[in-house]
């Protein structure tokens, strides 16, 4: 996992929403850790050739939620 380091970003986000009163930002940031770490813990092949990525965006752009 050579990009473990989103993992600390995430945290601290999380943990700014936590303390600023951001609850639904806070869980959010949660659920994005998980899914994170699943996609990391994978080798992230599926993050290296851009299919989650531009399954993300399409949902997004939906106003789909994860």
């Amino acid at each position: 996992m050579k990009n473990e380091w989103i993992l600390d970003v995430l945290t601290d986000l999380r943990a700014f929403a936590q303390s600023n009163e951001l609850p639904n930002l806070a869980d959010h940031l949660e659920r994005t850790q998980a899914l994170a770490l699943s996609e990391l813990s994978q080798g992230g092949d599926v993050a290296r050739n851009g299919i989650g990525v531009r399954k993300a965006a399409a949902s997004a752009r939906a106003g789909n939620n994860a």
